[in-house]
Order: structure tokens, then C-alpha cells, then sequence
């Protein structure tokens, strides 16, 4: 996983509330258990047409929001089953980053597992975000999670909390795995200790 540090991109806006993890990754593409490869296959059924080409009325589609890294969505995003394949498409397809009033819970962790970091933002926080892009597609924001805060082009300055320990797995670029492994010589040395006063539990040892 990728440390997250300062990331300055173009945003793009998706002002949709309720956009559940099966308009994110349709079932029918659920067929890995790799994380990559997902990302041609997001927002499936609004980015393409019956033909499978492109929707040029689709927002992702405009040439503006084109290497779009942040992504500012309407509320309760990522909700609907729990696939972790959500996010991982998310991912796949370039964003880090994703900004919305609320979103589910289990979406909402699955993204800090994956590298993406989850903005709450207020109402009035996001509508002023909206109307930015709105007024000026392919505007750049800058987030800064050492200081979390995001920073507009035009100059508006919004400050997010974001647990702490979460905050140091996405700044180091660690995972579940890559965290535990950071304590590697003590699992080894707890298992050789293991072996030694309870070797039947270790019987290929």
C-alpha cells in the first residue's frame, strides 16, 4: 500500500446521495479475488452505454475530471452490501481519495484498508465543494492528511478528523498485513517459545 501523504489533483464532482457499493462495482464483475483490475469495470453501469461505449453524459466521462484523484460525492456513499471489492475499484481507477458527508460503515473502514482516505464533511462544507467544481470543472484540491485539511483552488480551507491510528497506517502505507508484520520478530519469537513448552501443538514443526 502507497504511503498518503499531501496530495494536490483534480477533484471530480458525483453529486449523487446514496450511491451503494453495487453502482460502484456491479455484482456481475465479482469474479477475482485480486484487488486490481476493477477499476475499468467502475461506476459500470452509468459510465458506459448498452454498446459499451462511453457515456459522455457521465460525470467521470468529462474530459475536465480526466486523472481525477479525488473524488467529492453526496451523502451516505458506499452504502449497500459490504463487498471490499468497492474499493478496491475505487482504487484501481486512480482515486485516494474520497469526500462526502457520510458514508457507510463498513465502506468507510474497507477504505482505509485499501489506501483510499474517507473525508466527513459538513453540509454546508460540501455544497460550497460542489458549487467550486461546478463553477470550474477540473479544478485541483489539496489534502493534507499530516495537517488534515483540504485546500481548494479557490482558496477554501476545510479541516477533517480522522482517527489517529488510521491516520498513521495511511501515512506509513500499511495495511492489516503490513502492520502486523511490523512486529514480526515478536510473533516468531512467541512462536519458538510456543514449540518448545507445547510441541504437540506444533506437530510439523
Amino acid at each position: 500500500m502507497q504511503p498518503y501523504t499531501t496530495h494536490t489533483s483534480i477533484a471530480a464532482a458525483m453529486n449523487r446521495s446514496n450511491v451503494d457499493t453495487d453502482q460502484i462495482i456491479p455484482k456481475q464483475f465479482l469474479k477475482k479475488v485480486e484487488r486490481t483490475g476493477f477499476g475499468i469495470h467502475l461506476f459500470n453501469d452509468w459510465r458506459y452505454l448498452d454498446d459499451g461505449s462511453d457515456n459522455s453524459e457521465f460525470e467521470l466521462n468529462q474530459p475536465a475530471v480526466q486523472g481525477a484523484k479525488i473524488l467529492v460525492a453526496g451523502d451516505n456513499f458506499g452504502c449497500g452490501s459490504s463487498r471490499e471489492h468497492a474499493p478496491w475499484a475505487i482504487a484501481d481507477y486512480g482515486f485516494n481519495t474520497v469526500i462526502s458527508t457520510s458514508f457507510a460503515d463498513i465502506f468507510f473502514n474497507n477504505c482505509f484498508k485499501n489506501g483510499i482516505l474517507p473525508i466527513k464533511v459538513t453540509t454546508d462544507q460540501l455544497a460550497a465543494l460542489f458549487a467550486e467544481l461546478e463553477a470550474h470543472p477540473g479544478s485541483q484540491f489539496s489534502v493534507d492528511l499530516k495537517t488534515q485539511t483540504v485546500t481548494t483552488a479557490a482558496g477554501l480551507i476545510i479541516e477533517f478528523e480522522v482517527d489517529q491510528f488510521r491516520k498513521h497506517s495511511l501515512l506509513e502505507g500499511l495495511d492489516d498485513i503490513g502492520w502486523t508484520l511490523q512486529h514480526e520478530e515478536k510473533i516468531t519469537a512467541f512462536e519458538q517459545q510456543q514449540k518448545q513448552a507445547l510441541p504437540w501443538l506444533w506437530p510439523n514443526a
